[in-house]
């Protein structure tokens, strides 16, 4: 048999494997494809009825509450009342969006500022967002609930995540950093707390904080040694 008789052998037995296949599983492979047509149509138009109106009507509902937010009204802005829905609400009524995200970091602070340490956690420790300046102060402001609440562990580890979040912000870095190391003092914890220290002088030299770390570090070592 010669070379092309081979050749259009293979091919006339791949295409009769092909419709054999094919006609033993049509039934099968039209359902799949159906399914998966379905799917992405119902994708699609989800998205378009539900998430984008969802989203624009967060949006426009986080609006007010910002604003009262902007003037330190913290309570106003959390609660809302007959003319706008305040953080509360749009968290809790429009999770899945980004302004209900949002709204959960301000209740948060909201809640922090009114003493509400217990419900300024609930928000703030799941809390995530890509905007790091944003992260970086959500995290803070877990360290001060936690404080607040005398879990002390807890407020150093959120203040440790504060101050490597937005590096850039040498002011706030610094400033979490240090809290973080003024805990771990309270807590006995000298090594670590020395270790931090050593950290803000390293990487925020030029800030207040990290100007004055050798004081902490050498008072410290002068205590260890005592």
């Amino acid at each position: 048999m010669s070379a092309k008789q081979v050749h259009e052998t293979e091919n006339t037995d791949t295409l009769r494997t092909v419709s054999n296949f094919w006609q033993r599983n049509q039934k099968l492979i039209i359902s799949v494809a159906t399914a998966i047509v379905i799917l992405v149509a119902g994708w699609v138009l989800y998205q378009e009825w539900v998430v984008k109106p969802k989203e624009t009507k967060a949006q426009d509902a986080i609006f007010k509450a910002q604003q009262y937010f902007a003037q330190d009204s913290f309570r106003l802005a959390y609660e809302g009342n007959t003319s706008f829905k305040g953080f509360k609400y749009i968290a809790n009524n429009y999770s899945g969006t980004k302004p209900g995200n949002l709204a959960e970091y301000y209740a948060g602070v909201c809640c922090l500022h009114t003493g509400d340490f217990n419900n300024a956690v609930k928000y703030l420790k799941d809390f995530s967002t890509d905007a790091d300046q944003i992260q970086m102060m959500a995290y803070g402001a877990l360290g001060d609930a936690y404080s607040e609440l005398n879990k002390k562990q807890e407020a150093v580890d959120a203040y440790k995540k504060a101050a490597s979040a937005f590096k850039q912000d040498d002011f706030n870095s610094s400033e979490y950093l240090f809290r973080a190391a003024l805990l771990n003092e309270t807590m006995g914890k000298t090594n670590e707390a020395v270790a931090l220290y050593k950290e803000l002088k390293e990487n925020f030299p030029k800030t207040d904080k990290g100007f004055q770390a050798d004081k902490y570090i050498y008072r410290l070592s002068i205590e260890k040694n005592n």
